[in-house]
């Protein structure tokens, strides 16, 4: 059963929402526009805030319905192990060439079922970062330096290892930011010419 409803979690994971949206709301490929990442960042910046809005509900409830799998089925098994293949899943979709988001919203959604507590840590402490830097992508990878760095300070959490790998993960996924970012060429949350980048809807619905 463990097993199973870890590939469960996965294909949950892997439906590529934001991919979908832009093919049939927009007619694009997302992941050919923006920051080409099919995520809810790329969406707000390509499709719009009612688009990224939609896409960061459902990459949510993808993490979410993931980490809550072992709860419903009454499986004696960590929730976030199922919330993080969910993550993987997001990130390499097999629905979507392996080519996919870059995993915090996901990651939010599977925390709000394993542990509420890390969610508001790892999450204030991502708003907090981009406030101050304007990056986004460095807000992200923060997502998992805080999970590890309250991992080795909590007695009750023994994620430690995990977590390093998360934290490596998120690096691996953010190298062609951090690549734009040595450049120069990185663009921060506040960017203009970034209206550059929107599309605009095949109907007016979104």
């Amino acid at each position: 059963m463990f097993w199973l409803l870890i590939l469960a979690s996965y294909i949950i994971g892997s439906v590529p929402t934001a991919l979908i949206v832009g093919k049939l709301v927009f007619g694009v490929d997302i992941r050919d526009h923006g920051s080409k990442n099919p995520g809810a960042t790329n969406t707000l910046r390509v499709l719009g805030k009612k688009s990224a809005i939609f896409v960061l509900i459902i990459d949510l409830a993808k993490g979410s319905l993931a980490a809550y799998l072992p709860i419903y089925f009454h499986l004696d098994a960590e929730p976030l192990y199922f919330g993080l293949a969910a993550v993987v899943g997001h990130c390499f979709p097999i629905f979507a060439g392996f080519k996919g988001g870059k995993a915090i919203a996901t990651t939010a959604g599977a925390l709000l079922i394993a542990n509420i507590y890390l969610l508001v840590i790892a999450y204030v402490a991502f708003f907090l970062v981009i406030f101050l830097t304007k990056y986004v992508f460095i807000g992200s990878i923060t997502v998992g330096i805080s999970m590890l760095v309250y991992s080795l300070m909590s007695s009750k959490l023994e994620f430690e290892l995990i977590f390093t790998l998360f934290s490596l993960f998120l690096i691996y996924l953010h190298r062609s930011n951090i690549r734009n970012f040595i450049l120069g060429i990185e663009p921060k949350i506040n960017d203009k010419k970034l209206i550059n980048d929107r599309i605009p809807p095949k109907n007016s619905s979104f």
